[in-house]
């Protein structure tokens, strides 16, 4: 007789080709995601990146670099507003073609996003037995889809070369207490502006020689451009600094900082400072208090996400592409979620795994991607027109108030990461 058909195998959680193609369908699903999510964003053309390269062509034939001008249908007149410090970085890009600029700050991007997943996510993999080709490049899809990530790509911005060397400075220089620890964050603070609310958490962290150095470098960064750009710098300092209007109108909903809210209340006029700075004081203090005990409690990740939160609140334009910091966030709650394994943590185990799956759907979406705000003035009519216009601001407030702090998990951390050198050798 011929001999039965035999039915395949089950797949079951202890089939590891089960598995194995599991994690491939979502990955490929992943994969599949990412360019209906990216071609929202493609209208943008890297916007900045030509602007700062135009701003690069005017002021090498001699113009003053903050003169340039470029006329936008939205804004009026944009100009370019980074310290003299970031025009020296761009300067030798504006000799190169633009497609040439376009891919290596596409790549750079891509690369920095690898990179900083990485640091992120191989603790959490090694503290939980996670697999660890697989979460790492599925985090690393996941991050590429967050709108933050696409409007940096599509604008052509240098956000993420900030957060290098942000990271950099605070979970691992700052944390091991090393010689140079500090200069990250001061180079990104004389890039940039917003990264000196870090050298504001050292301070607050008692950290004093990384605040220290971070300041020296920031300062020593800035008299460079100075010395090489002087009046540019002088103009800089003393004068475009100081004049908000031209970074942009402060009532559009792409800004989505606590200044943003309160444009879109009392638009076309500007809200009263006053009231910006109480509002402003009272989340910063809470903030950077909540990021003081983090750090204490040895959790360096949890310190600088409250702080990064903190500072896209407190600053008076922060475009979407700024608010990286919603990344480590999502890590810190996938954290928590794995770690409340006791029945006495369920309670505990379900926030933080509803917060995390909201925050990254919140993320993902986005405030602007995928809405049609047009180009007239923004303003806040009723409650929906809050939360719609509002999400990112809302949502900063609900995890500097929510984002647990762990304990003792700087030695553990250390001792993780030593152990996945360790391995790898040995492979």
């Amino acid at each position: 007789m011929p001999a039965e058909p035999v039915a395949p195998p089950a797949v079951t959680d202890d089939d590891p080709g089960g598995r194995t193609v599991r994690r491939l369908v979502a990955v490929v699903a992943l994969l599949a995601v990412l360019p209906a999510l990216y071609l929202p964003g493609l209208v943008h053309n890297f916007f900045d990146l030509k602007i700062y390269m135009s701003a690069m062509d005017w002021w090498r034939v001699g113009h003053p670099l903050y003169d340039y001008v470029q006329p936008d249908r939205v804004q009026g007149e944009l100009y370019f507003t980074y310290p003299p410090f970031s025009a020296l970085l761009l300067w030798p890009f504006g000799l190169l073609r633009l497609g040439a600029t376009v891919a290596i700050f596409t790549v750079l991007t891509v690369l920095a996003v690898v990179l900083t997943t990485r640091w992120l996510v191989l603790p959490v993999i090694a503290r939980h037995g996670l697999p660890r080709t697989f979460t790492l490049v599925a985090a690393v899809l996941l991050v590429l889809a967050v709108e933050s990530i696409r409007e940096t790509i599509t604008f052509g911005q240098i956000n993420m070369l900030l957060v290098v060397l942000i990271l950099a400075d605070l979970l691992f220089a700052v944390p091991q207490a090393r010689r140079w620890a500090g200069v990250g964050v001061g180079l990104a603070t004389a890039l940039k502006l917003f990264p000196g609310i870090f050298i504001v958490y050292l301070l607050a962290t008692r950290r004093w020689r990384a605040a220290a150095v971070a300041s020296a470098t920031a300062a020593a960064a800035t008299l460079l451009a100075a010395a090489i750009a002087p009046r540019d710098s002088w103009r800089f300092w003393t004068h475009e600094l100081w004049t908000t209007e031209r970074v942009g109108r402060t009532d559009i909903v792409g800004n989505q900082s606590l200044f943003g809210l309160l444009s879109r209340f009392t638009a076309p006029e500007k809200p009263d400072r006053l009231l910006w700075l109480l509002v402003v004081a009272a989340v910063a203090v809470y903030g950077l208090w909540r990021a003081t005990r983090a750090a204490r409690a040895g959790d360096a990740l949890t310190g600088l996400t409250l702080t990064g939160l903190v500072g896209a609140l407190a600053s008076p334009i922060t475009w979407t592409h700024h608010i990286y910091w919603f990344v480590p966030a999502v890590v810190l709650l996938v954290d928590a979620t794995l770690s409340a394994d006791r029945p006495d943590e369920a309670r505990r185990r379900w926030w933080s795994a509803t917060l995390a799956l909201v925050t990254t759907a919140v993320i993902v979406y986005g405030v602007v991607t995928f809405q049609k705000w047009g180009a007239g003035v923004i303003r806040t009519h009723d409650p929906a027109d809050f939360v719609a216009q509002n999400t990112y601001v809302l949502l900063s407030l609900l995890l500097l108030a929510a984002l647990p702090i762990r304990s003792g998990h700087a030695a553990e951390n250390r001792a993780k990461w030593t152990s996945l050198s360790t391995s790898r050798e040995q492979r």
